[in-house]
């Protein structure tokens, strides 16, 4: 087998990764969006926040039996290497996957990381996999899924009524698009509320947030051909931004969107901004976005707060994924 990365302008392989990935992803969470290689390219261009990882692909011949990428931040938890790895469903047990984990493990030594950290789908295999080389479970996460003609807008417009009665300090702004520059700073620091949601026993810092990369993560977005959807809740008495929520709906598919981040300042909770903030968002989609067909989350499992939230708003698990980790 050999393994060799390739970046966003290697065309023939970004394609190659992303069939490999669709194959996967049939057999394993076939639940999930398909990858196209537009979004692919994306991936691997500019990451999540501007930091996109460096991905590989195995081949024997020239068949393509497995990838795996590593990704690193130097925003913040500078000890730390994330692993991502697949094998193709025909060439599983025949020690591809052992080979590509060594290779990600080297990488990560070379880059003067510590610790690792591997997702997965929950699954027997996976187990066994991660327990043969000594990473341990450490997080899960539900992966939620609400399917909007399901919703029960009556029962919805009830909720934003109610939990607006909680919120009589505050105001929502509906944000479209990119953030203004001045507005970039603010933004961050609202941001690192999410630093407050569950990490479990995951060794893991607390995220560091910037303009700079908050302007990198709407950069990122665009570039994987979505459309950003922001509301803000404002403290009006201080002006203060106490919470927001976060979807991005894809423009090449426009029934398919993203929750990313729903969060809600330390000083500024028990006012239900949470529930306030998604039910505003589902109101808005529902005129701004008109095809659009579901929307999925992912929320740690012992995340019970925001759980709860969406529960209410009828959202559907998934499927669960388990994060394992070990030091190097």
């Amino acid at each position: 087998m050999e393994i060799h990365p390739f970046g966003p302008d290697d065309t023939a392989a970004v394609a190659a990764w992303t069939d490999l990935v669709n194959v996967i992803g049939a057999a394993d969470a076939p639940w999930e969006r398909p990858m196209t290689t537009a979004v692919a390219e994306a991936r691997w261009r500019h990451g999540w926040d501007g930091e996109p990882g460096t991905p590989y692909l195995a081949r024997v011949g020239e068949q393509v039996v497995g990838w795996a990428a590593i990704s690193t931040s130097e925003y913040d938890n500078l000890h730390l290497a994330w692993l991502e790895l697949g094998v193709h469903p025909d060439h599983r047990r025949q020690g591809y996957g052992t080979t590509l984990l060594a290779a990600l493990e080297e990488a990560a030594r070379r880059a003067g990381r510590t610790s690792i950290a591997i997702d997965a789908w929950e699954s027997e295999a996976a187990d066994a996999f991660a327990k043969a080389h000594g990473l341990d479970r450490k997080s899960s996460e539900i992966n939620r899924r609400q399917i909007l003609a399901q919703i029960d807008w009556p029962a919805l417009d009830r909720h934003y009524e109610e939990a607006s009665a909680h919120a009589t300090d505050y105001v929502l702004e509906r944000r479209l698009g990119p953030t203004p520059d001045d507005g970039l700073e603010a933004l961050a620091a609202m941001a690192s509320a999410i630093n407050d949601a569950p990490t479990d026993d995951l060794d893991y810092e607390d995220e560091v947030f910037s303009g700079e990369r908050m302007r990198a993560y709407e950069t990122a977005v665009d570039a994987h051909g979505d459309d950003l959807y922001r509301v803000v809740a404002r403290h009006a008495p201080t002006g203060e931004l106490a919470a927001q929520t976060v979807v991005a709906v894809s423009r090449a598919e426009p029934t398919w969107a993203d929750q990313h981040d729903t969060s809600v300042t330390r000083a500024h909770r028990g006012h239900r901004l949470g529930l306030l903030l998604k039910t505003d968002m589902l109101r808005w989609l529902r005129d701004a976005a008109p095809e659009l067909a579901t929307i999925d989350t992912w929320n740690a499992e012992s995340n019970d707060r925001m759980i709860e939230v969406n529960e209410i708003l009828a959202y559907r698990v998934m499927g669960r994924a388990w994060t394992y980790q070990r030091s190097l």
